[in-house]
């Protein structure tokens, strides 16, 4: 990295979003590692309705934490977090899983990446590590990297992943229009992006082995996942594009 983007990464201010629904098995630990690898960033832990002492380990580990009082899924807790940072005037959003898949040492080739694009998208899929998605699932994933790769003018391997950066233009925007629907948390924000007329970029990242509970993916799930990405793209592309402008509040 050199001299000038680091200047750029270290005077912007950072806020890293964990969303987490009964990760209380894994999320004091992340948080630590977060602070640990991100010592200038701020740590806000979206509780999304957990039922477990998710807030309370997130709190042991240093988080800031917000708490909802129902479950709205990974796309309203991520909302919640572009809320919180636009009124409390960050310039990046990062998203980081409860479950210790990211890795916060990445998170810097994220923010680096911000100086020329809107939206930076941590991908699996990307020629680095051995993270490996199978049959219906791994298929809808390639369907839709296609499709969002010709949308955003530039080869996209993961427009499912979780683990992505937001410069100021997409916090702005996503606390206004962030969907909650199914996969609108991954697919939709990003056509939302490309939409608005953001520019997108990815980094190889490597996924981790989950730290700890139980992954909600299942045989039955993933063969449902293929429809339900399709739904979720094609939705995306017919819903009105959202506008961006100076007097947007939240």
């Amino acid at each position: 990295m050199d001299v000038v983007s680091t200047a750029a990464v270290d005077t912007r201010r950072v806020l890293i979003v964990l969303p987490a629904l009964n990760e209380e098995q894994n999320v004091e630990q992340v948080v630590t590692e977060v602070r640990e690898h991100l010592p200038t960033a701020d740590v806000l832990v979206v509780d999304d309705g957990s039922t477990d002492a998710t807030t309370d380990r997130a709190r042991a580990g240093g988080a800031r934490v917000a708490r909802l009082a129902v479950n709205l899924g990974v796309g309203g807790a991520m909302r919640t977090g572009f809320r919180y940072a636009l009124r409390r005037g960050y310039d990046v959003v990062v998203q980081v899983d409860a479950d210790g898949q990211h890795d916060p040492r990445n998170v810097a080739e994220l923010l680096e990446q911000l100086e020329d694009a809107d939206l930076v998208i941590g991908a699996r899929f990307a020629g680095r590590g051995s993270y490996v998605a199978k049959g219906p699932r791994r298929w809808a994933m390639w369907v839709l990297a296609f499709a969002l790769s010709r949308l955003a003018h530039t080869r996209l391997t993961d427009v499912t992943s979780g683990f992505r950066a937001a410069g100021p233009r997409a916090v702005r925007l996503f606390a206004q229009h962030y969907p909650a629907e199914y996969l609108g948390d991954t697919v939709e924000s990003l056509v939302i992006a490309m939409r608005a007329g953001f520019t997108v970029r990815q980094v190889p990242v490597e996924m981790r082995v989950r730290n700890g509970g139980t992954p909600s993916q299942t045989p039955v799930r993933a063969a449902v996942y293929l429809f339900r990405a399709g739904l979720a793209l094609l939705l995306a592309l017919v819903r009105r594009r959202p506008s961006l402008s100076a007097s947007d509040s939240v």
